[in-house]
């Protein structure tokens, strides 16, 4: 359609107008990937208290091992790569503008995810689990979110068969969710309900393509013998046990998946929030890290968690690593405010 003024004839959707508009459609899957991790920020943030609510919580005081010198290292070791990887991931927020920080994408996607990782692989080790098993470890993490090891943050899960998703702890998760950056709590746990039923619904047709790849584990029908092809609800149903629980860990799985392919391309071209990202990406880190962090120093014993810390490289002194110890686990298993506590030395 046109208009006409003193015989020049005008469009009425300017060619900036249209590529704006380009734009904007292709930065959509950005911006909701966004308003994910940001929702999950969100939650923690206005559910979170002072020491993590961890102290409410009858498995944590349960939690206790008994852990020989080379336990000790093995853990230390741990601890020691997710804390050098948040000190990466913290560093480029240090440094980077918005342009700096939409190209980090390809670094800060793992960082963020392989910081986490190392630190929930160290919390396992204190609990038994000790194995590099991708698929192990989530397992047993899904179980101990289930079990109510997580303060109520980040205690949500999904269960269910595909196309029969339940979600739990998230009472506002069946709301529609928007396209826009939450602003109330309703918001942020009907996003993270709906990251919640995508992310569980990949790994369900994920598995179902595994099952069925494999001669001695295919689906196969009754009448032919031969591997199905189309699939009913009984037959999601039979692989359902293989999925386990979806967590958050898994939600952050999810960045691991787009640096490894080129999804993560359409993220660095959108126009979104860069540093809004970083930010939420950060404190989600810091959060679980802190959580994990607790459950180590309550099973190793806080002196022996000090010296652990004080005894860390240069880089990793007198910084997020000591103001954990000083504001979250030192008065969580002292019972004092942490202005009572004497610290770390530099």
């Amino acid at each position: 359609m046109t208009t006409t003024i003193e015989n020049n004839i005008l469009p009425l959707v300017t060619d900036e107008q249209k590529q704006a508009e380009e734009t904007w459609r292709k930065s959509i899957p950005a911006q909701v990937f966004l308003n994910y991790f940001f929702a999950i920020n969100y939650h923690i943030q206005e559910n979170d208290d002072a020491t993590g609510g961890l102290q409410h919580l009858p498995f944590f005081r349960a939690h206790q091992a008994e852990l020989t010198e080379a336990d000790i290292q093995a853990v230390s070791k741990l601890l020691q790569a997710c804390w050098s990887t948040e000190y990466a991931l913290r560093a480029t927020a240090e440094l980077g503008d918005e342009e700096y920080l939409r190209n980090a994408l390809h670094w800060t996607f793992p960082q963020a995810y392989h910081t986490i990782l190392s630190g929930l692989q160290a919390f396992l080790y204190t609990a038994g689990v000790r194995s590099n098993n991708p698929s192990l470890i989530r397992r047993e993490v899904g179980r101990l979110v289930v079990r109510n090891a997580y303060p109520r943050p980040v205690s949500f899960y999904a269960a269910g068969a595909y196309g029969d998703f339940s979600i739990h702890r998230l009472p506002l998760a069946g709301y529609k969710p928007g396209l826009h950056i939450a602003g109330k709590e309703i918001e942020a746990q009907a996003q993270i309900g709906q990251f919640l039923r995508t992310t569980r619904k990949m790994k369900a047709q994920w598995t179902r393509l595994q099952v069925q790849a494999n001669p001695n584990t295919a689906l196969r029908s009754q009448k032919t013998g031969k591997v199905l092809d189309k699939w009913t609800a009984s037959h999601w149903q039979q692989i359902t046990w293989r999925l386990g629980y979806t967590t958050i860990f898994d939600l952050l799985g999810r960045l691991r998946i787009s640096q490894t392919s080129r999804e993560i391309e359409r993220y660095v071209e959108a126009e979104i929030d860069f540093k809004l990202f970083h930010q939420s990406l950060l404190n989600i880190v810091s959060y679980l890290n802190g959580i994990h962090e607790s459950y180590i120093a309550k099973a190793m014993g806080l002196e022996q968690y000090q010296k652990l810390v004080q005894d860390l490289p240069k880089h990793l002194q007198n910084n997020f690593v000591v103001e954990r110890l000083r504001t979250r686990i030192e008065p969580l298993l002292t019972g004092q405010e942490p202005q009572q506590q004497m610290g770390i030395a530099a």
